[in-house]
């Protein structure tokens, strides 16, 4: 079983048209949406037949005030400063509420008690070609990371599930918790960059956390012809750095009509230069027998 993450160090790039391109062109595949605080990949791949499981992220701290007797322990041993008097009354800020469980353990009274975070969650489904793992983070909620994991164990049982060879993982933007929980252990890291100073500085910030995990790493130059002496600056860059730049994707207005039309750019314009380019990126990664005619 292979594993292939697409990576980006910022948002914006082209990352998931990327993904839902590559994943159109496979014959069968598992697709992991590891961008568990956006995830949008499933708006261009509709996967059916859905699993909705429930994510714990964390817990926080409740006060019972028929319970409190007011004596500020809490406050007094809460290193995250959370929990604050006002108005004579002990209020815990859920946003600060580390959930370490410490108030909950010291308060005399038992009037504190620890509540779980439960309004994430991970989602299963079958696609045209294989299945898609997915997950949505709430707003507030912690713990990205584990999510992230929680996505990718998934997207191998379910490789398991049908003989599937092939895991595509569509990761975060940026070089955080997310992206590394993304990219650990995978085979392949595909670096989507575009054209631009902030482009170029984020692409060597991912290139080195990929360098730490001793990844075989190439990159895609996503609208190139935008500007061309930026992206022969990015090759020039990647070829120093020994990184294989294995295709330039030129700016074309149907990406946008295709993702207007909740489609991949394989799918809405099959015969398209830039689709022509993006299955000459699909042939670099993956052996010929993992593809279907188009």
């Amino acid at each position: 079983m292979k594993e292939i993450v697409v990576l980006s160090g910022k948002g914006g790039t082209g990352k998931s048209s990327l993904s839902a391109a590559l994943a159109t062109l496979a014959s069968k595949i598992i697709v992991a949406d590891c961008d568990v605080d956006a995830a949008n990949l499933h708006i261009v791949l509709h996967p059916e037949n859905y699993r909705e499981e429930v994510y714990v992220s964390g817990q926080k701290a409740v006060i019972d005030y028929d319970k409190c007797t007011d004596c500020g322990t809490c406050m007094d041993y809460c290193r995250f400063d959370a929990i604050r008097l006002e108005n004579g009354k002990y209020l815990i800020s859920e946003t600060a509420c580390d959930g370490c469980q410490l108030c909950e353990r010291v308060c005399p009274a038992k009037a504190i008690n620890m509540v779980e975070h439960d309004k994430s969650r991970w989602y299963a489904g079958d696609i045209t070609n294989g299945k898609m793992i997915h997950a949505r983070l709430a707003p507030g909620e912690d713990n990205s990371g584990k999510l992230v994991n929680i996505v990718r164990e998934q997207a191998r049982e379910a490789a398991n599930e049908i003989g599937a060879e092939l895991i595509l993982i569509d990761g975060p933007p940026g070089i955080g918790c997310p992206a590394i929980s993304s990219m650990t252990g995978a085979d392949e890291v595909v670096l989507v960059t575009e054209p631009t100073q902030s482009g170029m500085h984020d692409l060597k910030r991912i290139v080195e956390l990929a360098g730490q995990f001793r990844i075989h790493s190439s990159v895609v130059i996503n609208k190139y012809d935008l500007n061309t002496r930026i992206s022969d600056e990015l090759e020039k860059w990647c070829q120093y750095m020994k990184i294989p730049v294995i295709g330039k994707i030129p700016f074309d207005r149907s990406i946008v009509d295709a993702m207007v039309n909740c489609q991949s750019i394989i799918d809405w314009a099959p015969d398209s230069d830039i689709s022509n380019e993006i299955k000459l990126i699909w042939n670099k990664l993956i052996c010929h027998e993992t593809t279907r005619s188009i």
